[in-house]
């Protein structure tokens, strides 16, 4: 099966990031935009940039239509491999840039700022005026793409490299299609998912809410939304039971030694809650239930002949989640976990992991 990497619409879709930029670009006075990434992504394409004020839904419709110019032109992507020196006497002005060729040159990350195990290649995609630091692929000339299945959906804000400490760019996701029946498929499942949103049958049908007071992720359940969660708790609950599961229940902090030995404060402080002194020692809200179980197996001597040992838990757990990713029930800073670990030997793992699926499904 081809990798979407490989296929043709990836190559479209990045070929569309890079019109898109062109265009917006060309709104400002040389120097007042800054450009930042824009990647193809599952559904589409996104590219970011710092600019001198805040884009509008007009602004959208004029980025399209300067595209389909851009597009009318049939101007080839041309790729030319380059110096450090050169990328960055390319983008003096371009900070965002200049962070990503040094990254590049160091060997640490791509252009899009994901970590890399080999130094890369740096090179530049030219069509027609417009150059951006990439590695490609696009197709062939920006004629190959058709005019009629491009469409850019939102603006949104998001920090440089998922950093709330970076500056704060303005976003513009877009989508592109081989075809504009696809487009245009795509367009009537986004709506057709918009009425399902969970958000809205959650204020129309009174299940749930997220109140200023209480702060943003933290889920409160009103009693139908309630009523549905203790009916699902209790099939679930039910079902580990009798598939050979023990319940068992842990505490919301645990002391930092736990988190330390854990591994958690080591590599993954940044999503966990502040510190709370208790009696001149640090705890921490748990952000996962596993050194929990880990501690109630080790609470005695085990023997070979006593596994597997199955533990499972609603565990409730607490992340700190950046506000920008906050989303519904979906992205949450408090949420409860239908959480299980399994304890067994080395010559039990195939079964244990067949049972685990098998029982999932």
């Amino acid at each position: 099966m081809e990798r979407y990497e490989d296929s043709r619409l990836y190559k479209i879709r990045h070929s569309a990031a890079h019109i898109m930029a062109q265009a917006v670009m060309e709104m400002f006075p040389p120097g007042e935009a800054r450009i930042a990434i824009g990647p193809p992504i599952e559904n589409g394409f996104y590219y970011d940039f710092e600019l001198p004020r805040s884009l509008t839904p007009e602004d959208l419709e004029k980025i399209e239509s300067r595209m389909r110019e851009i597009i009318a032109e049939n101007n080839p992507f041309v790729r030319e491999e380059v110096s450090a020196e050169q990328a960055r006497a390319q983008f003096a002005d371009q900070p965002y840039k200049i962070e990503l060729i040094d990254g590049l040159e160091k060997g640490g990350f791509d252009e899009y700022g994901n970590p890399l195990n080999d130094k890369p290649v740096i090179s530049f995609y030219r069509d027609g005026p417009f150059v951006d630091l990439c590695r490609g692929p696009h197709v062939e000339s920006t004629g190959q793409i058709k005019p009629d299945a491009v469409k850019l959906l939102s603006i949104a804000g998001a920090y440089w490299r998922g950093d709330e400490h970076k500056p704060m760019l303005q976003r513009i996701y877009g989508t592109a299609w081989e075809t504009k029946d696809e487009l245009d498929q795509y367009l009537w499942r986004l709506e057709e998912a918009k009425k399902r949103d969970h958000r809205r049958l959650g204020r129309e049908l009174d299940l749930f809410s997220v109140s200023e007071d209480v702060g943003p992720g933290l889920i409160l359940w009103h009693p139908k939304g309630a009523m549905i969660r203790v009916l699902v708790e209790d099939f679930s609950r039910t079902a580990h039971l009798d598939n050979g599961y023990d319940w068992v229940f842990s505490p919301h902090i645990g002391r930092a030694h736990l988190w330390e030995t854990s591994g958690h404060l080591g590599f993954y402080k940044e999503n966990m809650y502040a510190a709370m002194d208790i009696d001149g020692e640090e705890y921490y809200a748990k952000p996962m239930n596993c050194p929990f179980h880990i501690q109630i197996y080790k609470s005695q001597i085990r023997s070979y002949r006593d596994l597997p040992k199955r533990f499972a838990e609603y565990g409730t757990v607490y992340r700190y989640e950046r506000a920008g990713v906050l989303h519904g029930l979906t992205r949450v800073r408090g949420f409860t976990q239908d959480d299980a670990h399994i304890f067994c030997r080395p010559d039990q793992v195939e079964d244990e992991i067949a049972r685990a699926l098998k029982f999932s499904l």
